[in-house]
């Protein structure tokens, strides 16, 4: 929604907006939001609402809009999502001119269907980098951006869901593991869901000031400085390999977690010495033997706090650890929260005692 009368902006941003909080910015920048084939609507929509809105902001203050917020793409009309919505496109790539940012909303489905649509518009993206712009991939459209070769020996955040197909399709991308925000010479990438906001927010800091951010966070009531989707990741275990051996060897610690195991007994359950055993666990599954348990134990752990009304000493021992502090440090590693904040975050009954 765009609202033109700067009498009815005033009015809505009453007690939002501070007398003069706003200096005087440079000269307009042109934001391009490309609409891939099967582009994610939310993606697209977040990205076009948040500088527009910041435009409405600064009229509301009297100054004037700084960003030109343009849709791009290969046609007129582009159906996105699995054909649930369409979206009219305010330019063709080859009319939409130089831009200051582009920025690719997250992609939907298959990734390498997707990729094949839209290798048509990489190019494009190539060209606006050559001519300075800065770009932008919102959680999985990393995927697309990635596929323009200008990530390679870089780092990246993107879903965390999507780690390994994104490592095996892009090996000379280093991922950035529970990312929210990557950035790296002109290049940002964010990380999954939600976290688009947060990439959002950081450019909108970046091309205004911090002022501007902090409204636009209570405006969209989004927690401006979150650092890491580590809280969010579910871990499964990566079993989409052929290594007969180590899936035995996983199923083993997924269904054994609580007990007390070491990397040599796993191994000669499996028949294969330490150091080959050690050598293909990781190379099958991105973890160590000893990452692998971590993570399995602190993942029952994270249910159990979720749907339970255990104190973190009883999770402790239930998913086979001894020592508290060591639990509470592999715990704040791997998700990012103490156990208590993640108790308190995640289960509506917050009565137990820790």
């Amino acid at each position: 929604m765009k609202i033109r009368n700067r009498r009815v902006q005033k009015r809505l941003f009453n007690g939002l907006i501070p007398p003069k909080v706003f200096i005087t910015f440079g000269n307009m920048k042109t934001i391009s939001i490309l609409i891939p084939k099967t582009a994610v609507a939310s993606g697209v929509t977040a990205a076009r609402y948040l500088f527009t809105t910041a435009n409405q902001f600064l009229q509301a203050s009297g100054k004037e809009p700084l960003f030109k917020v343009q849709m791009v793409g290969t046609d007129k009309e582009i159906r996105i999502q699995d054909g649930a919505y369409s979206i009219t496109t305010d330019a063709f790539l080859e009319d939409s001119g130089q831009a200051d940012l582009v920025i690719i909303p997250p992609i939907f489905g298959d990734m390498q269907t997707a990729l094949a649509l839209n290798e048509d518009t990489i190019p494009w993206i190539t060209k606006q980098r050559d001519m300075g712009a800065e770009v932008a991939s919102l959680c999985i459209g990393a995927f697309l951006l990635a596929s323009t070769g200008m990530l390679n020996g870089k780092k990246c955040s993107t879903h965390w869901a999507f780690y390994n197909e994104f490592k095996e399709m892009f090996p000379e991308v280093e991922v950035v593991d529970g990312g929210v925000i990557t950035e790296e010479n002109g290049i940002y990438s964010s990380g999954g869901a939600n976290s688009i906001w947060n990439l959002l927010l950081y450019l909108l800091e970046k091309y205004t000031d911090r002022d501007m951010a902090i409204l636009a966070s209570k405006y969209f009531a989004i927690d401006i400085d979150r650092d890491s989707q580590a809280a969010f990741m579910m871990f499964t275990g990566q079993k989409d390999h052929n290594d007969e051996q180590v899936k035995q060897a996983q199923e083993y610690i997924e269904t054994n977690y609580h007990e007390k195991m070491t990397v040599d007994e796993l191994a000669e359950m499996v028949a294969v010495s330490r150091r080959s055993f050690e050598r293909r666990f990781k190379q099958a599954t991105n973890n160590t033997v000893v990452e692998y348990l971590q993570r399995v134990k602190i993942e029952a752990a994270k249910r159990s706090f979720e749907s339970t009304r255990k104190n973190i000493t009883e999770v402790m021992f239930d998913v086979g650890y001894t020592d508290s502090k060591a639990f509470r440090n592999v715990f704040k590693k791997i998700t990012g929260l103490t156990p208590i904040e993640y108790r308190n975050k995640y289960n509506k009954d917050v009565t137990a005692i820790a």
